[in-house]
């Protein structure tokens, strides 16, 4: 494997196939691309539309969807509140949260708001209720080549994710003026959850740091995901899949004079799952780094304040 540059996987492949070059990619990089993925191409061009139609409406008017005391879980968070852990310079970025909806009395529901909706842009609902079912359909894929890559059955993240707390996040990284302080548009940081599903990569800006320390550009080819492990993931297999740091960097050039749009979306476990170290990931070269159980939301609320959502 070139040690800069990612391979391009087909989810199309012959799962056992799969599985091999994604657990390969992954623990090389942290990091894979994903084509034939089988996203709607007219659901995500609708999707492009109305993120840039919503982040370009007036600030005042998106602040009305800023929702105090659910650490921007669901609806809209302002430029520069999001700070990569242990940072001291927050991220040159404003997003919007869409969550899973659970049904009334649902015994997870005091860990999962409901979702927020704007008035405008007309099908936005739609669309990204549409949408955020396909990321999960995609996302159950992904973690079923990785658990047979794991040793476990294809079919082991099913009940660990089932009702889980994934969040599909809009991102708009407004054009970039000389930023007096510092700051891009995402400070180096991992993801909290098990794995994230880029959409919008193709636009210059995301790198990952090699395990020598370089940033490696990731550029997929147009419409492709970018995967890669979160911080869940890394602890659940510990530390056999790692979760890597990376960053969106400043653009150069005219480009800074350009909007950046992005749509991760953060699958996550079921709020009550308790972390315990896979048993094949421990060996005596490895030992368990994580004796100690924790639930997800647990680890999840931890890592919000971290990163300025939480108090």
């Amino acid at each position: 494997m070139n040690l800069d540059t990612l391979p391009v996987l087909s989810l199309a492949t012959d799962p056992a196939v799969l599985s091999r070059e994604i657990g390969a990619s992954f623990q090389q990089f942290g990091f894979a691309l994903v084509k034939d993925h089988g996203l709607d191409p007219a659901l995500v061009d609708r999707a492009w539309d109305m993120t840039a139609q919503f982040f370009a409406r007036p600030d005042a008017e998106k602040r009305e969807y800023a929702i105090s005391g659910i650490s921007g879980a669901r609806g809209y968070t302002p430029f520069r509140t999001e700070i990569a852990k242990g940072a001291k310079i927050s991220d040159l970025k404003e997003f919007w949260h869409v969550g899973r909806d659970l049904p009334a009395g649902h015994p997870l529901g005091h860990s999962m708001p409901p979702n927020v909706w704007p008035d405008a842009p007309e099908g936005f609902r739609e669309t990204f209720t549409e949408l955020y079912a396909a990321f999960d359909r995609v996302g159950a894929t992904i973690l079923s080549r990785i658990a047979v890559w794991l040793g476990l059955d294809e079919h082991w993240f099913d009940p660990a994710i089932a009702d889980g707390n994934s969040v599909l996040r809009l991102l708009h990284y407004p054009p970039v003026p000389d930023a007096e302080d510092g700051a891009i548009r995402a400070g180096a940081h991992e993801d909290i959850n098990l794995i994230t599903l880029l959409l919008g990569a193709e636009e210059a800006g995301l790198e990952l740091q090699a395990k020598d320390g370089r940033w490696i550009e990731v550029a997929p080819p147009p419409g492709a995901l970018v995967v890669n492990i979160g911080d869940m993931l890394q602890r659940l297999t510990n530390h056999v899949l790692p979760s890597t740091t990376h960053r969106v960097r400043n653009p150069d050039g005219a480009r800074a004079g350009f909007s950046r749009y992005s749509m991760p979306f953060f699958l996550h476990l079921r709020s009550d799952f308790a972390f315990h170290t896979l048993p094949q990931c421990i060996s005596a070269e490895n030992p368990d780094r994580y004796p100690v159980s924790i639930t997800a939301d647990d680890y999840l609320q931890e890592r919000l304040r971290e990163i300025g959502l939480k108090a």
